[in-house]
């Protein structure tokens, strides 16, 4: 156990069985905590068996199925916690045909019930996580200076493009902020970069489907999407740093560097030169200003960001072949789930 042990205090972690949310539940048990983990059903052991199999589950993680747009089974979910991290939300880069049902409504009105149910039971500390698409893309920065945490994605911007899940966590971080101005409820959030490293649960997830589609020679250069990678243990440790830290307030950008996406297809390019990695423009995000200390907030607190994403050794360190062997593999097994569970039409 952590010698800083929090043991007894119950915390409740929406979207539980996620990528960052495993980790975060991971890193939450070892430091002592009780924790509600959230998973969309339980009765899915890709949701549920990896969480189950952390050290410290079977005394101290209790799992509570919950739908975003069900106040009732998040009310449950939080009892009992003296804080939760929500971080449940849709996550789809893509193009969607719903975006209301898909995208809004969940992670809006979700962020709403969830901010709700905590105040309603005395929840002390609310950690959101956000995104850095709520902060680009932001057509009205100025030019010559870098993006920080008082940077908002212009969702008109958005709109009129088809980027919907910039808008949904544009939207959903700014009810959170009515929310706890209105209601006096103690709000904090984390902004993540493109998250990478190893990964818990057997599922794709979005970064994952990006480094796939890269390797596999997409040249798609997510111009209104990236900003920047950070690792995703460091994503877990900054949640439970602005949870315990009661100097932590706002919004905390949390990536290893403000970097392009052609800066880290390039890198990938150098590291893994058999993959059919292609050659990028070096500025795919025009405009953007590359920083390395982007994270000063959380560095002011005592946070030490890892080179995980610039750094070659690094990050080959965390994507070994083995690593993308078995990408390719879980890709390959969600492509099969997917072409006999929905036949064309």
């Amino acid at each position: 156990m952590s010698s800083t042990s929090k043991e007894g205090e119950v915390v409740c972690v929406t979207g539980g069985s996620g990528y960052i949310g495993s980790w975060l539940v991971r890193l939450l048990l070892h430091r002592g905590y009780t924790v509600h983990a959230t998973v969309k059903d339980l009765k899915d052991e890709k949701e549920t068996k990896h969480l189950e199999a952390l050290e410290g589950a079977e005394s101290r993680l209790r799992l509570f199925q919950i739908d975003l747009l069900d106040y009732d089974s998040i009310f449950a979910a939080v009892s009992g916690a003296a804080g939760v991290f929500h971080l449940a939300s849709p996550c789809i880069v893509d193009q969607v045909t719903d975006p209301e049902k898909e995208l809004l409504a969940p992670a809006i009105k979700g962020t709403n019930n969830v901010l709700t149910a905590a105040k309603e039971l005395g929840v002390r500390r609310v950690v959101v996580t956000s995104s850095i698409s709520a902060i680009t893309p932001s057509r009205y920065w100025p030019a010559d200076a870098v993006k920080n945490e008082d940077c908002w994605t212009d969702v008109e911007y958005c709109e009129q493009n088809g980027l919907w899940y910039p808008v949904s966590k544009t939207l959903a971080e700014k009810a959170a902020w009515e929310f706890a101005k209105e209601k006096g409820l103690d709000v904090v959030v984390v902004n993540p970069g493109t998250v990478m490293g190893p990964i818990l649960p057997p599922t794709l997830n979005a970064s994952m489907l990006m480094l796939l589609r890269l390797l596999q020679g997409c040249t798609d250069i997510y111009e209104d999407f990236f900003m920047g990678s950070v690792h995703v243990k460091d994503v877990a440790l900054a949640h439970i740093l602005v949870y315990e830290n009661t100097s932590a307030t706002g919004r905390h950008l949390c990536v290893e560097a403000i970097s392009h996406y052609g800066d880290f297809a390039a890198m990938v390019a150098e590291l893994y030169p058999k993959y059919n990695v292609p050659r990028l423009p070096k500025d795919t995000q025009p405009g953007l200003l590359r920083v390395k200390n982007a994270s000063k907030k959380l560095m002011d607190l005592g946070f030490s960001i890892h080179s995980y994403g610039t750094n070659h050794q690094g990050f080959r360190g965390q994507f070994t072949e083995q690593w993308i062997y078995w990408y390719f593999l879980v890709a390959l097994q969600c492509l099969a789930y997917f072409l006999v569970t929905f036949e064309p039409r």
